[in-house]
């Protein structure tokens, strides 16, 4: 019979926040790329420019009398130019 392989530390050594490498995220510049939709379980919906909004209409009118189904991401075609 094999003997067992001790166990061994296998968390990942993070990146602390001081190193040059460390970031919390790629662009402070504002991300337009997308309208969302809030679909109700009746079919009404709302399209919004901003995933914050989008998020606060989720969590502030998804009520037993107006319940909310899901939110479609829609791609903004701008064209080439």
């Amino acid at each position: 019979m094999a003997t067992p392989t001790p166990l061994r530390d296998y968390r990942m050594k993070l990146i602390e926040p001081d190193d040059p490498l460390y970031f919390e995220q790629s662009s402070y510049e504002p991300y337009d790329r997308h309208n969302y939709k809030v679909v109700a379980k009746n079919g009404d919906a709302i399209t919004v420019g901003s995933y914050d909004l989008a998020r606060e209409i989720w969590w502030n009118k998804n009520t037993a009398i107006t319940p909310l189904s899901h939110i479609e991401v829609l791609d903004i075609h701008k064209g080439f130019k």
